[in-house]
């Protein structure tokens, strides 16, 4: 009895569960704990399937080098996409470890071992927001459909983007960090000038010792303005968004 086994094909539903596997164990909120590993595997090898009908007849021949170099350059495109969404969702933790900075927060860091993140309130309080909102407006699905388009763009035998360089990578880091100011910048201010005056009072009046006063102040305007930040986080995520769409070539569009 012999089974017909199309080479084409499975060389091209392999390749292709190997990129999807390395982005769902990097990029948010797939890399979380709370995703068994079994899910993680069955979700790569489902997605590499679901595309491997379109990419398998654009898959040349190989030998076995080539299919080894092959598989080399789908970890490196797997890792590259899922740094990116892991570069938007670190900017979101990274704005709420900035207002429990300022507000007086840090000191009751933890590690959250489901959401692996080691921070304070709002740094997991925006966390869970952003991973709530992209399940609740299924986002998750655009994310999913725009890495099996990614093939369109970066097929595989193509090789790695020779257009990605070092400074793209650098600019997406920095807009990292600026995307969390932008988020954070509102509160941050407030909380600024709220030291300020404190010092100021401070200085007319030291018999009152305002500074005692500073941890429950800052920690009530925080509680009070944190919503506030809010209007920030959609434009800041559009615009990360955008700029790694413009550096893998339209991959996610």
């Amino acid at each position: 009895m012999n089974i017909p086994i199309d080479s084409a094909w499975l060389e091209a539903t392999l390749l292709a569960s190997v990129r999807m596997a390395v982005f769902v164990v990097i990029a948010p909120p797939f890399n979380s704990r709370a995703f068994p590993a079994m899910v993680k595997a069955i979700l790569s090898v489902g997605l590499g399937v679901a595309v491997s009908g379109t990419i398998s007849r654009n898959v040349p021949a190989m030998t076995d080098a080539a299919f080894l170099i092959a598989l080399a350059e789908q970890l490196l495109i797997g890792a590259a996409l899922g740094f990116l969404v892991y570069l938007i969702f670190a900017a979101v933790e990274a704005a709420g470890s900035m207002i429990d900075l300022f507000g007086g927060f840090q000191i009751s860091q933890a590690f959250d071992p489901t959401l692996s993140i080691n921070g304070a309130q709002f740094a997991r309080l925006f966390q869970m927001a952003a991973i709530a909102l992209m399940f609740s407006s299924g986002a998750y699905q655009v994310v999913l459909a725009g890495l099996a388009r990614t093939f369109a763009s970066l097929p595989i035998g193509a090789g790695f983007p020779a257009t990605i360089t070092a400074s793209d990578v650098a600019t997406e880091v920095s807009g990292m960090f600026v995307a969390a100011v932008q988020i954070a910048g509102p509160l941050i201010i407030v909380l600024v000038l709220a030291d300020i005056g404190l010092g100021l009072l401070t200085k007319v009046a030291p018999a009152l010792n305002a500074f005692s006063m500073s941890y429950p102040i800052k920690m009530t305007l925080s509680l009070v303005l944190g919503g506030v930040v809010f209007i920030a986080l959609p434009a800041a995520i559009q615009s990360m968004t955008d700029s790694a769409m413009r550096l893998l070539g339209g991959g996610f569009q």
